[in-house]
């Protein structure tokens, strides 16, 4: 059984999305073993807490350096025998410290088909703000392994869905989380715990269950 970490900086809907899937036994030979929030105000702290799953925080001002925090977060995750770290969310700049410690092991989804629409200042309704003014047909999700390099380590899975004529960027990123996001993301989780992502360079293979 493998101790996954969910960081979280806000609301959670990712992290809730992960919480149901595990509750559904979607999540294979993995647990949510922690929450970790950049903030102490996340609504993402009372969903782990309704979950009953513990949660700690790590807030960057009580740290000199962004380094100084990334060892802190690395020092913890260590200490709770974490395997798999999924960033849900979590809006606090890490450095090279944890995806040293957690190659190939840590993991985040974003709002667009990467690589567009994606790197810095491209979060949140930034994505689909974007989306909508370049006029694309599509967009949708990708589920990531995190590297040094904003939004561009290998691509694990991706969804597509349609957009519309009249879609706002609200519009878009709702259909966005509900129809690629929440599911996605608990399908990547469950396939690493699973030992079925192997990462050959860019490419991510998925081996057969």
């Amino acid at each position: 059984m493998k101790n996954i970490a969910v960081l979280v900086s806000g609301g959670g809907t990712n992290l809730q999305a992960l919480i149901n899937a595990q509750g559904r036994g979607e999540i294979v030979n993995g647990e949510i073993a922690a929450v970790i929030s950049s903030s102490p105000d996340a609504y993402a702290l009372e969903r782990a807490r309704q979950a009953g799953i513990p949660s700690y925080v790590l807030v960057r001002r009580d740290y000199p350096s962004s380094q100084a925090m990334t060892a802190a977060l690395v020092d913890k995750l260590k200490e709770l025998s974490i395997d798999l770290v999924v960033m849900a969310g979590f809006m606090t700049i890490v450095t090279e410290e944890l995806f040293e410690a957690y190659e190939n092991a840590v993991i985040n989804v974003h709002p667009s088909l990467i690589p567009s629409f994606c790197g810095k200042g491209a979060y949140g309704l930034h994505v689909h703000e974007q989306a909508l003014a370049y006029g694309v047909k599509v967009s949708g999700a990708t589920v990531h392994f995190v590297t040094q390099e904003c939004d561009s380590g290998p691509v694990i899975l991706q969804k597509a869905v349609g957009v519309l004529p009249d879609d706002t960027p609200e519009q878009l990123q709702r259909r966005i989380m509900e129809q690629c996001e929440w599911r996605l993301l608990p399908q990547a989780v469950s396939l690493f715990c699973q030992d079925r992502l192997k990462v050959e360079g860019r490419t991510v293979k998925i081996l057969g269950g």
